[in-house]
């Protein structure tokens, strides 16, 4: 299994849960580091560029709108297999779905207020660690 870098991001409804903690420990317990994070407060505009790939969807505004209600927590993890890792650990975007003991089923409320964010491939996570961190921001410990 290969070394990767994945973006996770907690989401509003997380952080306002005080829930950070119990998802930072999750992923290292599962052996993903965390090499960079910050919390930011989004602006519906840059929460519309993070997610400009989903314009077109119907959910998109309300995603928008969710996204920059409050601040959230981004965190750049590495690990071997991070991207199928952390998606594993989040569990399904529909938290009635998601297996017994994911991050979503312990936390989100709902469909659109799901807790966290996962990058759905090696690709995108380049493409959103960028948005987030500058390589100087980026702490590897490989």
């Amino acid at each position: 299994m290969p070394v990767q870098r994945t973006l996770s991001i907690v989401k509003p409804d997380a952080v306002e849960k005080n829930v950070i903690g119990d998802i930072i420990r999750r992923f290292e317990e599962n052996s993903l580091s965390i090499i960079g994070a910050k919390m930011v407060h989004l602006s519906a505009a840059e929460a519309g560029r993070f997610y400009a790939v989903h314009a077109q969807r119907p959910f998109y505004k309300d995603l928008c709108a969710f996204m920059s209600s409050g601040p959230v927590l981004a965190m750049a993890l590495e690990g071997k297999n991070a991207v199928t890792l952390n998606r594993q650990l989040m569990g399904a975007t529909n938290p009635k779905e998601a297996d017994a003991g994911t991050i979503r089923a312990d936390h989100a409320a709902s469909i659109d207020a799901n807790a966290v964010h996962g990058s759905d491939s090696e690709e995108n996570a380049a493409i959103e660690i960028g948005f987030f961190f500058p390589d100087l921001e980026l702490h590897s410990k490989a």
